[in-house]
């Protein structure tokens, strides 16, 4: 979502403000008119933008999945809610940090302003804390040397069964595991090509490598581990581009003439394997 809908906000709320001072000092309202009604609608709206600011600055923020990065965690087309006031209270439009609350956790599911496009809102998952050493190899996460515990519970081996499911276009397998990442049970995805020769599943090796992460910042990957532009294309997030903590799926509502489904609200990171 490219629209910085708290920049907005904020500036409906100045300019119905500075109408409410001008009024004051010049007693517009009083005058009758057009001028008049144009005073008193943009007064009464003054409550409205305060109230909606705050909430979605420092309480809750709605959000809407834009594409399959987070599968199967997050669907396209889910509608989450984040809590703006987990990592910080932060003032809108700057982001700056004004209260110390907590930090992000390895295993949290945060939304961050994407580094490369500041307009643009990013959702991935935390796995690299600062100092960490992070490794990608053979398709096996490792964090400080040590190997991410997992566990396979669905495997596909046709092209239509996981382009389906949204998992690897173009791919012909795929599967999900149950992955502990800092003591949160999640699922991932993962998916590549067979070697016709050898009928070995190879990883795509576009997402291995290792990375470490520097004081102040967060490396970040999707679930959906190797169809994911995140940390180990673009770099690191820095602290300071950090929003919130993802914690709810309220809705899931596919565009044009759907009705919005309820049937996956609940905690973001319940395992539903299958």
């Amino acid at each position: 979502m490219d629209i910085d809908i708290g920049f907005w906000l904020t500036l409906a709320l100045t300019i119905t403000v500075v109408v409410w001072l001008i009024d004051k000092a010049l007693k517009l309202k009083s005058k009758g008119g057009p001028v008049a009604s144009v005073v008193e609608t943009s007064n009464s709206l003054i409550s409205v933008f305060f109230v909606v600011l705050v909430i979605r600055s420092f309480i809750v923020e709605p959000f809407t999945i834009p594409s399959g990065s987070m599968l199967p965690t997050l669907q396209v087309n889910d509608f989450i809610l984040v809590n703006k006031f987990a990592y910080g209270l932060r003032l809108p439009v700057t982001n700056t940090k004004i209260i110390e609350t907590s930090e992000p956790e390895r295993g949290d599911v945060m939304v961050f302003k994407f580094p490369e496009n500041r307009k643009q809102n990013f959702i991935k998952r935390v796995v690299g804390l600062p100092g960490d050493t992070v490794q990608v190899k053979n398709n096996v996460l490792s964090i400080n040397g040590e190997e991410i515990s997992r566990e396979l519970v669905n495997e596909w081996d046709n092209h239509s069964a996981c382009s389906y499911r949204g998992m690897g276009q173009g791919d012909n397998w795929c599967r999900e595991y149950v992955e502990i990442l800092g003591g949160v049970s999640h699922l991932i995805a993962q998916s590549g090509k067979t070697n016709p020769f050898t009928g070995r599943k190879v990883p795509k090796a576009h997402t291995q490598g290792e990375w470490t992460v520097p004081e102040d910042a967060y490396f970040v990957m999707g679930d959906n581990r190797d169809n994911s532009n995140d940390s180990r294309f673009w770099g690191i997030v820095p602290e300071g581009l950090v929003v919130g903590e993802a914690f709810m799926i309220w809705m899931h509502w596919k565009p044009v003439f759907s009705l919005p489904s309820f049937s996956r609200n609940g905690a973001i990171d319940k395992v539903e394997a299958n």
